[in-house]
């Protein structure tokens, strides 16, 4: 069963990262970590984004989601 879990976990995974990619991402980071980065610098699509996300997934789940180490290959910012 772990390992069933494990995968699913990893389909969601990739499933994000292909979205963050298909908007203009880096393609090994996530949305929310893409989302929580422009909220923190002030942009205000981010914030919008980060208000949505966070509804969702839990107050301050963006933020939480920052890779500070991706990012670096994305073409587009938000």
């Amino acid at each position: 069963m772990a390992m069933l879990k494990r995968y699913f976990w990893n389909v969601l995974l990739g499933l994000d990262q292909f979205l963050s990619v298909l908007t203009g991402g880096d393609p090994d980071e996530t949305v929310s970590s893409r989302v929580g980065k422009a909220a923190a610098a002030g942009g205000l699509i981010g914030l919008a984004l980060e208000r949505c996300l966070d509804a969702v997934f839990g107050k301050g789940h963006c933020r939480e989601s920052i890779e500070a180490d991706e990012g670096a290959e994305k073409v587009l910012k938000y």
